[in-house]
């Protein structure tokens, strides 16, 4: 009887998941290993999904087009994500330019890190900073600069985060109701809605995402501890169905998206964030730098068109978008999560008089 050598490697069969084809996020074990998988990935790509564990940046092209690094320029990626803008901006800014990256995600951060140093981005050209974008100014004085010539922020939520079920971004699959972009800091989105009141989970509904239904789903989500991302679905349809009979499923649907962004938009404090970085744009670019902003919902986009407009009134920007940016029809229809999103920039004016720097813009919501 022929024995196996002692040093030969235990061969382990996958896990078996149920039906003919991986359904559940950890299962999708070709997905999750692209490099190994290249052929099964590009099958997942080509059917206009966003293969599991990975990101798709959002008109690239675009982006490039509204900043126009060049070489020798500084740059900041205030959402590096998966890198993938950085990635095409490094291109462009090398060589002699420099790119600093900053993501508050501490899962995400070093996968990215890893995958552009293996792409030959060392420290000189590639630098990633912890941190939400709201500290940009502290991030450049550590790094010895006053101003940069690029600022991109992307402030959509990464793949990555909302296909992972244990992030708890998303109802689509079973998970904890965290929603955090930092699972180290803060409280969890279960634990907002233990403390909030129903009049005040009203107003995040209202305001962080015009949903209609607001004082309904906010009674419904406050009488009881609520753990998992698939129950604050149950129950908003449940509570919806109950004061609508007739209402549609699609409208169904819609709300319990938008409840969902609302609850993650007051758990990271978003729109705070995002207000204090608009501030201090103007301030930390180079006369002449270009800023760029992909939104992904009203909310966001109404706050940058207002802050780049009074800018421009204030003389502070010398150009800024006229219309809003699309993704072309060719790109939506090859990933879908580029539906929403909505790009707008500004050019920092070469002379700004004293009394007109970016502290006079009146902030406008």
């Amino acid at each position: 009887m022929l024995r196996r050598p002692s040093n030969d490697a235990v061969h382990t069969r996958r896990p078996r998941y149920a039906g003919r084809n991986p359904r559940g996020f950890h299962e999708k074990y070709k997905e999750l290993n692209p490099e190994r998988y290249p052929e099964d990935v590009q099958k997942v790509l080509a059917s206009g999904k966003t293969p599991a564990g990975s990101h798709r940046s959002i008109m690239v092209a675009e982006v490039l087009d509204c900043l126009r690094p060049a070489a020798g320029d500084v740059a900041v990626d205030c959402t590096l994500g998966g890198g993938g803008h950085a990635r095409a901006i490094l291109d462009c800014v090398s060589p002699g330019g420099r790119l600093i990256g900053l993501d508050v995600d501490p899962i995400e951060l070093p996968r990215t890190e890893a995958r552009l140093r293996a792409a030959g981005f060392g420290p000189d050209m590639f630098v990633a900073r912890p941190g939400n974008f709201a500290g940009l100014p502290q991030v450049l004085a550590e790094e010895g600069l006053s101003t940069v010539d690029v600022i991109l922020a992307d402030l959509g939520v990464s793949s990555m985060q909302l296909d992972n079920p244990d992030r708890g971004f998303s109802h689509r699959a079973h998970g904890p109701l965290d929603m955090r972009m930092n699972p180290t800091r803060g409280e969890s989105a279960s634990q907002l809605l233990m403390r909030v009141s129903a009049a005040g989970l009203e107003r995040f509904l209202t305001d962080h995402a015009d949903e209609p239904h607001a004082a309904i789903i906010a009674r419904a989500l406050t009488q009881q501890p609520i753990e998992t991302t698939q129950a604050v679905d149950r129950l908003v349809r449940a509570c919806l169905t109950a004061a609508h009979p007739n209402i549609a499923k699609p409208d169904l649907k819609l709300s319990v998206r938008r409840t969902l962004q609302a609850i993650r938009i007051a758990v990271n404090d978003e729109f705070s964030a995002l207000d204090w970085l608009l501030r201090t744009v103007p301030a930390c670019l180079a006369p002449g730098g270009r800023v760029a902003v992909l939104t992904f919902h009203s909310g966001e986009d109404r706050r940058v068109k207002k802050a780049f407009q009074a800018g421009h009134r204030a003389g502070v920007y010398a150009d800024v978008a006229r219309t809003v940016i699309r993704p072309s029809k060719e790109e939506t229809r090859a990933n879908r999560r580029a539906s929403s999103a909505k790009l707008r920039w500004a050019v920092r004016a070469h002379d700004v008089s004293p009394g007109r720097d970016s502290r006079s813009i009146r902030h406008v919501r």
